[in-house]
């Protein structure tokens, strides 16, 4: 570990922004809300420190501009122990996207986390091409980010976990119908990723395999395939499709779950 990084102890507060991938989708709890790592990680935190205090202010769909307009005033000023930043792949999924002004706004966002909070945390981005040729064509600029946290995190002495790296995360059945949202597992995952880039035992192997899925015949293969493929351009790109050339959002008129730092319970 970076000999920079000192970790809290013990962490009393903790703070997360960000987008969908912060928020939990799609760990759904089956009251409307959704769970995710950040929530799982503050729960494991407070098993160590009974009193931890959390917040949870990511929004689903949320650019990383919104996220810094939005989320990061409220964040710095909650000074806590332990905040969470991860953002900007919306806006690279957008054609047109302005990569710079990307980078710039992930820069601005750690430099007042880090001056306002104990120890901040950054990730590099899960590597999707493995399960999505198409996302190829996006990686150079996936690149770019996880090069600006890289600096970021020297300059700063953040934590960054390392997502980018593992291949657990090519089993498509760690990812939802929609192919972009980690189930509940996946986000279990991540939880202990993190969870191990701050120094706890792990309570379970995250980069292990998932069990091999039952054998499928080549005829039930391609008819599930299809069927998938089907559900995935009907359910969840047409409605995507339609949102960028509305100039909606899947956050739009959402409320941060957890707006107030509050005991985890």
């Amino acid at each position: 570990m970076n000999e920079q990084i000192r970790i809290p102890d013990p962490v009393r507060s903790f703070v997360a922004i960000g987008d969908s991938f912060t928020e939990g989708l799609a760990d759904d709890r089956g009251d409307g809300v959704f769970r995710g790592w950040a929530d799982l990680v503050a729960q494991r935190l407070a098993r160590r420190e009974p009193g931890l205090r959390y917040a949870n202010l990511a929004v689903r769909g949320k650019l990383i501009g919104q996220i810094r307009a939005d989320q990061l005033a409220p964040a710095a000023a909650m000074r806590a122990d332990l905040v969470s930043l991860a953002g900007g792949l919306n806006d690279i999924m957008r054609p047109g996207c302005d990569l710079d002004a990307v980078c710039e706004h992930i820069t601005r966002c750690a430099e007042t986390l880090a001056a306002s909070a104990g120890l901040l945390v950054l990730f590099h981005p899960i590597d999707v091409r493995a399960r999505m040729p198409s996302a190829a064509r996006l990686w150079p600029k996936v690149a770019r980010l996880i090069e600006v946290v890289d600096q970021l995190a020297a300059q700063h002495g953040a934590v960054v976990v390392d997502l980018a790296a593992e291949r657990v995360f090519d089993d498509a059945r760690l990812w939802a119908p929609d192919r972009i949202h980690l189930t509940a597992e996946g986000h279990r995952r991540v939880a202990e990723a993190v969870l191990e880039a701050l120094g706890f035992e792990p309570e379970s192997d995250w980069r292990a395999p998932l069990p091999a899925a039952p054998a499928r015949g080549p005829l039930a293969h391609r008819a599930a395939k299809s069927w998938s493929d089907a559900r995935w351009l009907v359910g969840f790109l047409a409605p995507w499709i339609r949102r960028r050339l509305t100039g909606r959002s899947s956050g739009d008129g959402i409320e941060p779950k957890r707006p107030e730092l509050t005991p985890v319970g």
